[in-house]
């Protein structure tokens, strides 16, 4: 059994040689690699692919010999081929059978020898163009062998099978590629001239045609003379300097049309350029233009090296494989005009035309010919360069750049590739936003997806945009809107679990199925291509906010963020704390979370709570915060709010974090309300009872002083947090969610409610030192609380004794005793006077209180001045509304217009 090597196309054709030569493979090496350039030309056939035309010539042929018996049989043996699928390539068959009853070299008793048959190199016409050939790299072929100058007919001999396999000319036949078989002088004669002008390629024909009484003239009337001079001027002289010809200089170029050094024109590799051999006999003219013409050549080789290096390479991706697919078209059809120009120059080769007459093949009318071709190649060339390191987006992008020429031809022609490399990304982009599937091997689409990524997660991370390969032709807006279609879509069947078929939320249109739709697409870019994106991204989005509200109760749910959580719901906020304040004013340590809990549950049974949806009671949940040594309950109790599934979304971690800081300090504002409304109570309650006590109505004049000016300060600030804040946010945060087209949207907006309250409730780290004089006049306040119940423990104990002892004279004068004794009497006069002696203390550490208090509010205010939020200095405005603080602070002078004058300014 023959190994996979002995199998390959090389071994296979070496053996072919070896056989048809009866060699071995040494001496066969030669002819070997003859057949490898013969095959792997990249010519087409000039003859038309008829199967019936060819069947028509086979049957005339048998007639004009007189064999009718054998044109009916061929006619019915034809008819059964025909008949049967056994065959591909029937024309092929019909056209070898034509071909070898019109070759002279078959005789009618027997095969001369295979030598001479294989020497004689295959008919001009047998050639192909496929569309991607890569030379087998396992052949170290060389092509200098053409320009050996001990070849004597190098000429013939350097056609690699293209242009030098005529087989004869008018003047008589061609000789035998000497190279081939050494010592053989084999010869045989033309093919017939009838055959050989129905097969010439239309263009070929097209060029000779406006001289056909020029052509006919030259086949009969002009001798063999000139045409033979030129024959013999191309095989070469083994001289010194070689006196070239224009016809040697065609030949030439067009094998360096494919990249092939010509004899006369090699690549110089110093350069990178193709440069005319300098022992060339050549007028400076003919130089320059053969130099001009080589540099297609090198455009071609630029192109075909870059595609052969990755058309094989599976990490370019789709992009870049159309992207190669796209060069190779385009050289295909540079291929299909070197088979035309070849056709031309076999066909003068075969007619014996003259270089000298207007149909022949110059330089200068290939300079004309190829002048479309070239520019075409350029274009491609620096598309090979501008998308060198590029794939995906990006090299669709750089393709993209080149349509913006003025050049309406450069244009149309990269606008095709453009659409042949964009194929893929739209393709992608179709399956992404119709089906929510991204199934992106290579990185190529500017939607990435992050598989480590959890489904709770899903909507924030997992998937992102590859900015780098996003196309130019798709905007920033439309890739967002991109993105969000397919997030949308994935969010709904993996978090929302709603598996309604994505027909049934987008009106699904035809997407672009080949490179010809999307050519289409790109005629239409600003409408048909938007419109296609925009009616997805409004009904995805609207169907999934749909969802979100209808099921999850996403808006229900935010409005008891707000009731909740910033004490917007004002009954149950004042019952909770009326119900809390006997285990809040515990140490934290004693506290626990099921008796709270039960509180909890009472304040909601108690308040209009209690008409809530039982979906958001079963999430509202008490939380108590990290214990710090002396922290009472107060410092620790806080709401909890609990959030899973779709809305956890919306409301994240970081989200709920934020909520629980802006709870703790509306919770502390509303504490220190709670507490002065407390003095306020106790003022009122004992005004009464101590008026029969009149030394301490000084004290208790100089309490209730300090206790207006903090219930001022704390007003005004509950009035800034519940409406300039809270209120105002709240109300702009509702109307952009009302407006909301996408998810993204309504979380971007809530993002901003939570980092304006955050901010404006002096709770960013640009506002920390306002929030520590904040702080700073809170514990103040919780000082004089301190302070008030001490006076007022002190002033009712006095009270009391006072009260007993007239209650006890009285008895005594109801019994008919002496009211009092002496003694009784000065131990009474001597606690009165120390009571007395006691309330200046108490006067003192009012005032002491009163300083600090006035201090930190007047830092407090300079602070405010000096903010760059209007909204804080109208605050310090309104708290020093009668300028009291502003005549004891000297940076308070400044009016608060000039103030706002000069920032402006500055």
């Amino acid at each position: 059994m023959a190994t996979p090597d002995q199998k390959s196309p090389n071994v296979l054709l070496q053996n072919l040689c070896c056989r048809i030569l009866g060699r071995s493979e040494a001496d066969v090496a030669q002819q070997f690699q003859y057949a490898v350039r013969v095959i792997g030309s990249n010519f087409a056939p000039t003859v038309e692919r008829d199967e019936f035309l060819v069947a028509e010539k086979i049957k005339k042929e048998l007639i004009r010999q007189r064999r009718e018996a054998d044109a009916a049989l061929f006619s019915e043996l034809h008819r059964k081929l025909h008949s049967q699928g056994i065959l591909k390539n029937k024309w092929s068959i019909l056209y070898l059978l034509l071909s070898l009853s019109e070759d002279p070299r078959k005789q009618p008793s027997k095969v001369s020898s295979y030598a001479a048959l294989f020497a004689q190199a295959l008919p001009r016409d047998a050639h192909s163009t496929p569309y991607y050939y890569a030379r087998p790299q396992s052949l170290p072929l060389s092509y200098q062998d053409r320009s050996a100058p001990s070849a004597p007919s190098s000429g013939s001999m350097g056609s690699s099978g293209i242009s030098s396999v005529s087989l004869c000319g008018l003047s008589g036949p061609a000789p035998t590629p000497q190279p081939l078989l050494p010592g053989q002088s084999h010869q045989a004669p033309g093919i017939g001239d009838c055959l050989r002008q129905q097969l010439g390629s239309r263009l070929a024909w097209t060029l000779t045609a406006n001289q056909p009484s020029l052509q006919t003239t030259t086949s009969r009337g002009i001798p063999n003379t000139a045409r033979n001079v030129t024959r013999s001027r191309r095989e070469g002289d083994t001289g010194g300097t070689m006196e070239v010809t224009e016809a040697a200089l065609v030949r030439d170029i067009l094998y360096v049309f494919q990249g092939i050094d010509g004899k006369n024109i090699k690549m110089s590799n110093t350069e990178n350029c193709y440069k005319v051999e300098g022992k060339a006999n050549l007028s400076k003219s003919l130089r320059d233009t053969a130099v001009r013409l080589a540099e297609l050549g090198w455009l071609h080789n630029k192109i075909r090296k870059y595609t052969d290096q990755r058309s094989l390479d599976r990490s370019f991706g789709l992009v870049g494989q159309s992207f190669c697919a796209a060069l190779h078209q385009e050289l295909k059809e540079y291929y299909r005009l070197l088979s035309v120009l070849h056709s031309q120059l076999q066909l003068e080769d075969d007619q014996g035309v003259n270089l000298g007459l207007e149909s022949s093949l110059t330089l200068r009318r290939l300079l004309v010919w190829t002048y479309d071709p070239k520019i075409r190649l350029k274009t491609l060339a620096a598309l090979v360069d501008h998308c060198q390191g590029r794939k995906g987006g990006e090299l669709a992008s750089a393709v993209h750049a080149y349509t913006k020429t003025g050049d309406p031809y450069m244009r149309s022609l990269v606008q095709h590739i453009l659409s042949l490399v964009s194929h893929p990304i739209l393709s992608f982009l179709y399956r992404w936003i119709y089906d929510g599937e991204l199934e992106d091997t290579y990185h190529e689409f500017f939607v990435a997806s992050d598989p480590t990524v959890k489904t709770d997660r899903l909507w924030h991370d997992k998937y992102t945009l590859r900015k780098s390969m996003i196309p130019s032709f798709i905007t920033m807006d439309q890739s967002r809107k991109v993105l969000l279609i397919g997030k949308s879509i994935n969010f709904l069947h993996q978090v929302c679990h709603d598996q309604t078929p994505t027909a049934k939320m987008i009106a699904v249109t035809r997407s672009a199925e080949s490179p010809q739709d999307a050519a289409d697409l790109f005629t239409d870019l600003e409408n048909a291509f938007q419109g296609k994106i925009d009616a997805a991204y409004f009904e995805t989005s609207k169907y999934l906010l749909d969802v979100l509200n209808k099921k999850y109760s996403l808006l229900d749910h935010m409005q008891a963020m707000r009731r909740y959580l910033l004490l917007g719901q004002g009954d149950f906020i004042r019952h909770l704390m009326d119900l809390l304040k006997p285990e809040l004013v515990r140490p934290a340590t004693t506290l626990y979370q099921h008796n709270l809990t039960g509180i909890l549950e009472t304040a909601v049974r108690a308040t209009n709570a209690q008409f809530d949806s039982p979906e958001i009671l079963r999430r509202l949940d008490v939380r108590l915060l990290e214990v710090s040594p002396g922290d009472t309950g107060w410092d620790v109790f806080s709401l909890d709010y609990h959030v899973d599934g779709p809305i956890a979304t919306v409301f994240t971690r970081e989200c709920m974090s934020h909520y629980l800081r802006v709870f703790n300090f509306l919770w502390r504002a509303k504490r220190m309300e709670y507490i002065l409304t407390d003095i306020r109570k106790g003022h009122m309650c004992n005004a009464k009872l101590l008026r029969s006590v009149p030394e301490f109505s000084g004290v208790l004049h100089q309490c209730h002083i300090l206790a207006s000016e903090m219930v001022h300060f704390i007003h005004q600030m509950q009035y800034y947090i519940t409406f300039e804040v809270l209120e105002c946010s709240w109300d702009e945060l509702w109307n952009k969610v009302q407006r909301a087209q996408d998810l993204d949207h309504i979380i971007a907006a809530h993002e901003v409610f939570l980092d304006t309250i955050i901010s404006r409730c002096l709770l960013d780290s640009s506002s920390r030192a306002l929030l520590n004089q904040l702080r700073a006049v809170f514990d103040q306040i919780i000082e004089l609380q301190n302070a008030q119940d001490a006076i007022y423990r002190t002033a009712l104990e006095e009270l009391q004794r006072r009260l007993q002892f007239e209650e006890k004279k009285k008895q005594h004068e109801i019994e008919g005793q002496w009211g009092v004794t002496a003694a009784e009497e000065e131990e009474e006069e001597k606690r009165v006077q120390e009571f007395k002696e006691s309330i200046p203390k108490m006067c003192s550490q009012l005032r002491i209180l009163t300083h600090f208090y006035q201090g930190i509010v007047q830092q407090f205010l300079v602070l405010l001045t000096t903010s760059s939020d209007e909204s804080l200095q109208f605050l310090s405005f309104r708290l020093d509304f009668n300028e009291h603080y502003k005549a004891r602070e000297p940076r308070l002078h400044v009016s608060l217009g000039t103030r706002g004058r000069r920032s402006s300014h500055t």
